[in-house]
């Protein structure tokens, strides 16, 4: 997955509920159709949520991998 190069990344580990949803849709807002959003979290209940609420916001889920323990990289593209 490392050959994936987001456009923006937000790293959002150390936070808890809501802000890694709210931080991420922000984001997603201001971004352009087809660029990428790398979202790092530690928060397990943001690892399903992120996910879920995407295409509500516009944008589709690329990846979601775990990159150590208990943190995840999750890459969503605007569409």
């Amino acid at each position: 997955m490392a050959e994936i190069k987001p456009d923006y990344t937000l790293d959002v580990r150390g936070e808890v509920c809501p802000v890694p949803d709210v931080e991420t849709r922000r984001k997603l807002k201001t971004m352009k159709p087809g660029e990428t959003l790398e979202v790092l979290i530690d928060y397990p209940l943001s690892k399903e949520r992120i996910p879920a609420n995407a295409p509500q916001e516009g944008a589709e889920v690329v990846a979601i991998e775990e990159i150590g323990p208990s943190e995840w990289r999750i890459i969503l593209r605007k569409l």
